[in-house]
């Protein structure tokens, strides 16, 4: 497969952020990639602080970068990647994106935050921020997850991106001997089945060929492949298949195009992000 040249890791100090990193890291050392952890802190402007105290301010912040930064490095002598580091202030989302794509990254690794229902939802602007508006491959690790590719769950829907998801996917089990589970979810509310008789069924029918073309093209390439397809609310479907499977990660893309769309991407990865256990590559056309 396509390997990695570069790979950007957002930190923060959090515990998930560095397990990120450590995620990160091995995916380095596997595929020889250059490795930059990034921190940003916030730019103090304050018009009403004097002078001194807005240099005291912004000298604490600095300090603590660098010490989140120094942490990050010793992550990476455990880990026996060098790797290079990058402070900047400005916004979070706006200077990782523009690091990322100034320097050519082709793969963004962040942590998940949040712990409550609402926090996950939403899984924090900065991280749906960041996937909304990078162009590239963006990977979110939960705080007590690990990486694999040896169970990969995908989710498509006939769509653009969720091909492009597919297609990363099976590379990744060509490369680790893994094997795919692809999941096609329907939902259609009670109301709109009112509507269109026999909606549910069209639909199902369409996911069932949608993934028997895709699971034609896994055992072509010789990949184990197994298809579902589940009724209900696709985030839960999707989550609920992976907890059921014990996927190592879980591919989709990603259909947000613009404004808040672009922010919270639609419901389904948003959530699915928030909620899964383990890993979840973000792929898009």
């Amino acid at each position: 497969m396509e390997r990695y040249r570069k790979i950007l890791v957002a930190v923060d100090g959090s515990e998930s952020s560095k397990n990120a990193f450590r995620q990160a890291c091995r995916i380095a050392r596997e595929d020889k990639s250059w490795i930059t952890a990034i921190t940003a802190i916030p730019l103090y402007q304050d018009q009403f602080e004097v002078l001194s105290t807005k240099e005291k301010v912004s000298k604490r912040l600095k300090e603590e970068g660098e010490k989140i930064l120094s942490e990050i490095k010793k992550i990476a002598d455990e880990e026996d990647v060098h790797i290079k580091q990058t402070l900047v202030e400005g916004s979070p989302f706006e200077t990782i994106i523009d690091a990322a794509q100034e320097g050519g990254y082709d793969l963004i690794v962040m942590g998940r935050h949040g712990r409550t229902h609402f926090e996950r939802a939403f899984m924090g602007s900065v991280t749906a921020k960041v996937i909304g508006y990078f162009k590239g491959r963006i990977l979110v690790v939960p705080r007590n997850a690990s990486l694999g590719w040896k169970n990969i769950l995908v989710a498509t829907d006939g769509s653009k991106n969720s091909d492009a998801a597919f297609d990363e996917a099976l590379n990744y089990a060509k490369s680790y001997e893994g094997t795919l589970k692809i999941v096609n979810a329907v939902n259609v509310t009670e109301e709109f089945q009112a509507h269109a008789p026999g909606l549910t069924e069209r639909l199902i029918n369409e996911a069932k060929k949608n993934l028997e073309d895709v699971k034609n093209r896994a055992q072509q390439a010789g990949i184990n492949t197994e298809t579902f397809v589940r009724e209900g609310e696709p985030y839960k479907v999707i989550v609920d298949l992976a907890t059921q499977l014990n996927a190592d990660t879980i591919v989709m893309g990603s259909h947000g195009r613009t404004g808040l769309t672009r922010i919270f991407m639609g419901s389904v990865t948003a959530r699915v992000i928030g909620h899964t256990p383990c890993p979840v590559l973000v792929v898009k056309a």
